[in-house]
């Protein structure tokens, strides 16, 4: 019999915990992890969708995916969507779905897609053919650190999808039980709402009811879930006919007034456009509209590929959100998936006079390294620690990329480089050429609204080019003020931090962020503010010509910025607490040691802890040999199993040595500011194992 996770959950939690050790019979029987949950060769957690409406009906938090649990809240943000008068939706319809990003902790890839450019952005969706789409966690947990809002998708299509709604739209109690599980399963899993996407004609009954529906899931999760949306897509019509109409009017009007928003199908025209915005159902709530633009360009559409610009441009013309579908087109359509970046960064630069920037509204820290989720490499303080890698979960607050042009054939543009980093999988690369004209250039890399401590710290890690001179300069504004509209008319207060000598003790502290001062050709500057009342509005970097005017080209490799409250320097660390190992799964297969000739013993593990998340970077899981078969081997070195971004992770495939055998497994916290947290407050589990004599016997 399959356990839940909740039984599996009270096992793990019923381990004594002033006893170190947990002790494992193997047996060599097929794991009874839910297979949709865990891949079937490696136990590997993945994350998936629901293919029936059995499945939805007959779903329970208790059997829910613990690892699709999307561990970061949803991040304040200004403007607030609800008050941002022309938004942009991306839909993300990629090759199916649920691909590289199934993978929970992530995988090995070396040319993933992923997504970036989130200040431009206000809402995700997730889109898949599953009857119900569940956002891989790694989107989630990116989005909601950029304060963007994540919508699932529940669609119905063709013959199959007709029956599904004459089932749960016939009366009042089957629609509100599918409401009832897409708020539940919503909640679970921490996203935050639906697009509601109907392809198929229905009957009298299930259309009046649909309506009704809608209102009841939008009520439900606005109450369960502050801050969600449901959206409508444009396709059936009041009287059940399927004819999808590129705009809001009085054949469909009755689904969006039962909802937050609308999705326009793809080809409408700007004399629509100009219709809908005079329509007496638009009025107050035009920002509700959702003009959709497909990327590919297919059918008889404005713009699309890169020429998306100029449905853009249609659009913001009448004052409407967007809807943008399938940017994965950037990817796809190329064959180089090695100048994805480019290629990226290229279509949104063609978009971005047409996208507006929300600022991230955070307390302090204030702490990125440009992290994007993926590279070439991973580092670690200027260390490659692993090639090719992926996990989105991974990615830190990013920058804003652009490139502009500047007086007397000047230029500057920043982008996200994999060659080199010093945490994550990429650098912020800034480039130009100083005309003889200037003597200095400034680079706005962040738009914020993060209130100041009294003492603020600040550390920069950079590489710059030869003949210049770099320095940050953070631009500040009355705390008091940012809550006032006229915000963008307030003059910022620059402020350019004085830099501390190497003795000076604060720096002293931040020195364990490496072993020397200049590792590796990175320079880090630690510097201090005082100020009271103000937030910091703006990042810039500053870079100086050093010498005669003359045209100066230059880069600059930005590793890291922070931003802290000088006062939790002064905090003690906190404890891993509550280590518990479960859901164990022993296999045999190929091994990488040389101590390994036969089939190896492969250890697969969950692991769950307890630690304040809003502390943590991610940590480290280790393991180590106490004890094996042979007494005169000596006590092994702790040995990286990976990284974990969450308090849960599960260890897959590790070669352990044959039975009887002790081994440990260790958890290391990796605060956000990257101090070191002592060893006696990492967590620590041993697991003793033996033979299953009755199998051989």
């Amino acid at each position: 019999m399959v356990k839940t996770d909740t039984s599996r959950l009270e096992s793990c939690l019923d381990q004594p915990m002033d006893s170190s050790s947990v002790h494992e019979v193997i047996k060599y029987t097929p794991s009874s992890l839910p297979a949709k949950h865990y891949d079937i060769d490696t136990t590997e957690p993945i994350s998936c969708g629901l293919q029936t409406l059995e499945e939805l009906l007959s779903w329970q938090r208790s059997e829910a995916n613990a690892f699709n649990v999307a561990m970061v809240p949803l991040a304040v943000r200004e403007p607030p969507l609800a008050s941002t008068p022309r938004r942009t939706l991306v839909s993300h319809d990629m090759m199916g779905g649920y691909l590289d990003d199934r993978f929970a902790q992530g995988t090995d890839s070396e040319a993933p897609y992923a997504f970036y450019h989130w200040q431009y952005i206000d809402i995700f969706n997730y889109f898949t053919h599953n009857l119900v789409t569940i956002p891989p966690a790694v989107w989630t947990n990116a989005a909601h650190k950029h304060g963007v809002v994540v919508l699932g998708t529940f669609i119905t299509e063709w013959t199959d999808g007709a029956k599904v709604c004459e089932d749960f739209l016939k009366g009042e109690e089957s629609y509100r039980t599918v409401a009832d599980r897409l708020v539940q399963i919503s909640h679970c899993y921490g996203f935050d709402g639906w697009l509601i996407n109907i392809e198929n004609s229905l009957s009298e009954v299930a259309v009046k009811n649909t309506p009704l529906f809608l209102r009841y899931l939008t009520d439900q999760m606005h109450e369960r879930i502050p801050g969600s949306l449901v959206l409508w897509y444009d396709s059936v019509l009041e009287n059940g006919q399927l004819k999808w109409q590129n705009e809001l009017n009085p054949s469909n009007r009755v689904f969006f007034d039962a909802c937050d928003g609308f999705f326009t199908n793809y080809n409408w025209t700007e004399q629509s456009l100009e219709w809908m915005k005079a329509y007496s159902g638009v009025q107050g709530r035009q920002a509700d509209i959702y003009v959709g633009v497909d990327v590919f360009g297919r059918g008889e559409v404005v713009g699309g590929m890169l020429d998306t610009n100029k449905s853009l441009e249609v659009i913001r013309k009448h004052a409407f959100s967007t809807a943008i579908f399938a940017p994965g087109w950037v990817y796809e359509s190329h064959h180089d998936k090695t100048e994805f970046r480019k290629n990226q960064d290229k279509f949104w630069a063609l978009l971005s006079d047409f996208l507006y920037i929300h600022r991230p509204t955070s307390p302090l820290p204030f702490i990125s390294s440009f992290c994007q989720g993926f590279g070439k490499a991973l580092y670690w303080r200027g260390q490659e620690v692993k090639k090719s890698w992926f996990n989105l979960s991974s990615q830190e607050l990013q920058p804003l990329y652009y490139s502009e042009q500047l007086e007397d054939q000047g230029w500057l543009s920043s982008r996200g480089c994999p060659v080199d980093a010093w945490n994550g999988g990429c650098s912020l690369l800034l480039e130009g050429l100083i005309p003889a004209s200037l003597n200095k250039v400034c680079a706005r890399i962040f738009s914020l609204h993060v209130p100041l401590a009294s003492k603020t710290l600040v550390s920069f890690i950079y590489k710059p080019s030869a003949g210049i001179t770099v320095s940050l300069e953070l631009k500040t504004t009355d705390a008091n003020l940012c809550t006032h509209k006229g915000i963008q008319d307030i003059s910022p207060t620059s402020v350019s931090p004085a830099v501390l000598g190497e003795n000076h003790q604060l720096v002293r502290q931040l020195s364990q962020l490496c072993g020397q001062w200049n590792p590796d050709g990175w320079t880090i500057r630690c510097s201090q503010l005082e100020l009271l009342g103000c937030a910091l509005r703006e990042v810039c970097v500053s870079i100086q010509r050093e010498g005669e005017p003359q045209d100066t080209p230059f880069s600059c490799r930005v590793g890291e910025i922070m931003v802290l409250d000088a006062a939790s320097l002064l905090l003690p660390p906190e404890f891993v607490q509550g280590l518990c190992i479960y859901d164990v799964v022993w296999l045999r297969g190929a091994g990488v040691s040389l101590e390994c000739t036969s089939p190896c013993l492969h250890l697969n593990a969950t692991l769950r802890w307890r630690y304040p998340a809003r502390l943590i970077r991610h940590f480290r899981v280790y393991w180590r040999r106490l004890r094996g078969p042979d007494p005169r081997i000596p006590p092994g070195q702790l040995a990286l199993v990976g990284r974990a971004y969450s308090t849960l992770f599960r260890v897959t495939e590790l070669e352990v040595p044959e039975p009887p055998g002790l081994l440990e497994l260790v958890v290391e916290p990796v605060i956000r500011e990257g101090f070191l947290v002592p060893e006696s407050h990492w967590g620590r589990r041993s697991l003793s194992y033996t033979e299953d004599q009755t199998a051989a016997s």
